[in-house]
């Protein structure tokens, strides 16, 4: 099993926007020197508890700074900007990257974003599908594309200005080979989505404030789209987010990860609450779809969600809920704001070196902190300590 990182983020929005930025900047930089695989950052327009508004431009500034980590947009609004624009851009920050790029999408849920836009009353999840295949068109092909869909909005092609001579009319490749690692967040129980990226090998995130219960059903209909291609579906491809924290006592583990009122873990749950009501979203609080809605509150949220503790008992949950789900190749850790960076760097140091080795070794797969990733170099150790010194 793998251990990868998920931030949306999400800060209390009064917070500085530089400070949360950089603070968000050198988590990553941090979880590259803990050894963690990779790192997927959200992307808002219009939230500023939220901030990042660009998770291109953003992971580009960490290129230069980590060593190994992957670093995925967690997600590229599709709706949000014409397929060209995006299939270059990607495909540039592959180049910069070399290969250490994983395309996260997504159709872009925030009803704000699209009123900014322009496209509140557009189909969006219509606009990310047309999109997507005009992308992997663009990726596919030579010049001068002539992309012409039945249906579909965006037509791209240089045919009347390529100067192949001088390479003009010529769109961006990406570096990998035919195409990066394309991965779709998944929120919604039993969404059909996730049937549509098996049928097109795209690789699915089930979101972290998703019930344990729902998860089983993105992994069946990921099942059902392989299968409608021939193909059989791969556990490694699967990545589930959880909400945790880890500390060196119990009493710490349930006081920062839960009880204390100014919890990263509190704050973050009242917004995901708020915001999932709003938007009529709160079934994946719930245990089952007819559930009412009384029973839908914080401190259950805190309670069925948040898997804390002592490193072992962060083990124990960890395989508990692989035993429920089934096997998935990754486990990643979402990142909450810096409340105590003392306590939230130490988490992210207890959960590569001791939490990760301890689960490997118990589901047979060796100690690694990944099992099927490159590893952090010898010197990782070393530096997370320096770093988290410096945090003091």
């Amino acid at each position: 099993m793998r251990l990868g990182y998920f931030t949306m983020p999400l800060h209390p929005f009064e917070r500085d926007t530089t400070e949360t930025l950089h603070e968000d900047r050198q988590t990553i930089i941090y979880a590259d020197k803990l050894g963690f695989y990779d790192a997927f950052v959200g992307e808002h327009l219009t939230d500023k508890a939220e901030n990042v508004t660009n998770s291109l431009m953003f992971l580009a500034t960490l290129i230069p700074e980590t060593k190994n980590i992957k670093l995925g947009s967690g997600t590229s609004k599709l709706s949000h900007s014409h397929p060209t624009l995006l299939a270059s851009q990607a495909a540039m920050f592959d180049h910069l990257a070399k290969g250490r790029f994983i395309f996260g999408i997504s159709p872009g849920a925030l009803a704000s974003d699209a009123e900014a836009l322009g496209i509140l009353d557009q189909d969006r999840n219509k606009m990310f599908a047309e999109a997507i295949d005009v992308i992997l068109a663009i990726w596919e092909r030579e010049p001068p594309y002539n992309i012409d869909f039945p249906d579909n909005r965006f037509k791209v092609t240089t045919q009347v200005t390529s100067v192949p001579e001088i390479g003009r009319g010529a769109l961006m490749k990406p570096f990998q080979k035919p195409l990066p690692e394309i991965v779709g967040t998944v929120v919604a129980p039993f969404s059909k989505g996730v049937i549509a990226m098996g049928a097109r090998n795209f690789h699915p995130m089930s979101a972290n404030f998703l019930m344990d219960h729902w998860l089983s059903s993105h992994w069946n209909n990921y099942c059902e789209g392989k299968t409608s291609v021939g193909q059989v579906a791969n556990p490694a491809d699967w990545r589930v987010a959880r909400t945790i924290f880890v500390s060196d006592d119990a009493a710490t583990a349930e006081r920062y990860g839960r009880a204390d009122a100014n919890s990263p873990y509190r704050y973050y749950y009242r917004q995901m609450l708020t915001k999932m009501m709003m938007s009529k979203r709160h079934v994946i609080f719930k245990k089952h779809m007819d559930e009412d809605d009384q029973f839908v509150t914080l401190d259950r949220l805190l309670d069925e969600l948040v898997i804390t503790g002592t490193v072992n008992e962060v083990v124990d949950k960890i395989l508990a809920l692989r035993e429920k789900v089934g096997p998935f190749g990754e486990i990643v850790y979402a990142g909450m704001d810096l409340v105590d960076p003392k306590l939230g760097l130490r988490s992210m140091e207890l959960m590569a070196n001791e939490v990760m080795p301890r689960v490997n070794q118990a589901l047979g797969l060796g100690s690694a902190i990944n099992v099927d990733a490159p590893q952090a170099a010898e010197t990782a150790a070393e530096d997370a300590a320096a770093t988290e010194e410096a945090a003091e």
